[in-house]
């Protein structure tokens, strides 16, 4: 139990890579449910961006970029506690995760403002 807590800790190497595959299936889930719904039950194209897929999906971005940006402010929390190596770790994994964050912000604004399945 302790090993898989220690895992969980900013300061731990897979941090590196954990933000990055988060976002990649974010980027894939929230596209493929896009294009299934829009094979399945388009929304009118007359209704525009407002409809309650691109709700939908804004708001699973929204919930995203959030949960990024507390990732990020807990390994700068973790950096500045730490030296060394571990200080390393727990600061690039925050950038990595404000660099997703960023990503979802700029991949889900095509979600929001274009009316879907065109």
């Amino acid at each position: 139990m302790a090993m898989l807590l220690a895992r969980f800790q900013f300061t731990h190497p897979i941090h590196l890579v954990v933000g990055l595959m988060l976002w990649s299936l974010w980027f894939v889930g929230v596209y493929s449910g896009l294009s299934v719904a829009c094979a399945v039950a388009p929304p009118p194209p007359e209704a525009g961006a407002f409809t309650g897929l691109n709700a939908a999906l804004g708001g699973v971005s929204l919930i995203t970029a959030v949960g990024f940006a507390v990732l990020a402010w807990g390994g700068g929390q973790a950096a500045k506690q730490h030296q060394g190596r571990q200080r390393f770790h727990a600061t690039v994994s925050a950038w990595l995760y404000l660099f997703s964050a960023f990503g979802v912000v700029f991949a889900g604004m095509p979600i929001i403002s274009v009316p879907p399945c065109l």
